[in-house]
């Protein structure tokens, strides 16, 4: 029987739109996957040959990239934050979307910031950074995981470069959207060494390919 393929999948606002494309090019979790009360990481799919695991998007892309999974889906801000060499994103699923912005409180960015120096809350830091630097400002960040629209009225900085997608979020919390950085889908990534190697994962890409044109036609 040949190795278990091992399919990757995001907790958090992209899994419920990947689901259904999921099923539609061939896989599909066990029963358990959908108990909430279940705390497991791994499921068994329809396929004896491929398994499912769940964990942050940020791991998506490093259990890729580093061949333990073969296969996965994720934010395309995820796959410009880590820029991973081993990692092949040939598919735009056309889920998931918002946009990766800096934003500041409506009065304007704290006194910390200068002219040539911003202080940034943001699980983004190399996007944040390359950001400002295309603009001649160096920016310091701030690493967070969540909360970050509390941070400027707390003193901690003076922006967020955080995901947005109604903007409601940073409304409540009296930021607004100076600058975006990037717009962000889903897209199905593959580990190249796998896809090169492995003819069911080019067979999953193919899948995911056509269901994608699909939904596009």
């Amino acid at each position: 029987m040949p190795t278990q393929l091992t399919f990757a999948i995001p907790k958090g606002r992209i899994l419920d739109e990947a689901l259904p494309v999921m099923a539609r090019a061939g896989v599909v979790p066990e029963d358990a996957f959908h108990d909430k009360s279940n705390r497991s990481l791994t499921f068994a799919t329809n396929r004896d040959d491929m398994r499912l695991i769940r964990v942050r998007a940020f791991d998506v892309a490093t259990f890729v990239a580093h061949g333990a999974a073969q296969i996965g889906i994720v934010g395309s801000d995820v796959i410009e934050e880590f820029d991973y060499a081993d990692l092949y994103a040939p598919v735009d699923l056309d889920i998931g979307h918002c946009h990766l912005s800096v934003a500041e409180p409506k009065n304007g960015a704290a006194s910390i910031d200068g002219a040539s120096h911003v202080r940034v809350a943001t699980k983004y830091p190399s996007l944040t950074r390359r950001h400002f630097e295309a603009q001649g400002i160096q920016a310091e960040c701030v690493k967070l995981n969540g909360a970050m629209e509390i941070a400027p009225s707390l003193g901690m900085c003076g922006r967020i470069v955080d995901l947005v997608s109604s903007g409601q979020t940073l409304r409540d919390n009296g930021l607004v959207e100076t600058s975006k950085i990037m717009d962000i889908s889903a897209r199905l990534i593959v580990n190249r060494a796998a896809l090169k190697t492995d003819p069911r994962v080019a067979a999953l890409v193919e899948a995911f390919r056509a269901e994608a044109e699909r939904e596009a036609a």
